[in-house]
């Protein structure tokens, strides 16, 4: 368990996402103004924790989740998905050592390149990733939900 500071005599870790966790990372993701889709199900999640589950994680605060990421490795590309630091904590750098942890993780599991998705509107989390190194790409995103 990795654990810093935020101030003097704030101890955070990270730590893996648990089941019991669902509810405070969803009021969590709803309050730093993420969106939600139909794959954000308990259902969804726990089938998301079969494949790799030590890249789904919180960073807690006196047992407080102030942060979260979901990061998935098919063996070939590593994605961050639904980052999330709490509005009340944002301006700490926090999301960056949320994202130095998960990029830690994915060296770990033979991981060399990470891909995101962002909404064209969202250019506050665009100028979070520029800053951590990421670069845009010009592609057509395509989906269909089954």
């Amino acid at each position: 368990m990795l654990f810093f500071n935020i101030k003097e005599d704030e101890s955070v870790h990270f730590r893996e996402f648990r089941l019991d966790d669902f509810d405070a990372v969803i009021h969590l993701w709803t309050k730093a103004g993420l969106l939600l889709s139909r794959s954000d199900t308990m259902a969804g999640i726990m089938n998301k924790l079969k494949r790799d589950p030590e890249l789904f994680f919180v960073l807690e605060k006196t047992n407080q989740i102030i942060g979260v990421v979901m990061g998935s490795y098919d063996g070939r590309r590593g994605w961050v998905n639904h980052l999330a630091v709490d509005p009340d904590y944002q301006g700490q750098r926090l999301g960056q050592k949320i994202m130095n942890e998960l990029e830690s993780r994915f060296k770990q599991a033979g991981c060399e390149k990470v891909n995101l998705l962002i909404e064209q509107n969202n250019e506050k989390v665009q100028g979070f990733y520029e800053k951590q190194g990421f670069k845009r790409d010009e592609l057509i995103y395509m989906e269909k939900w089954i």
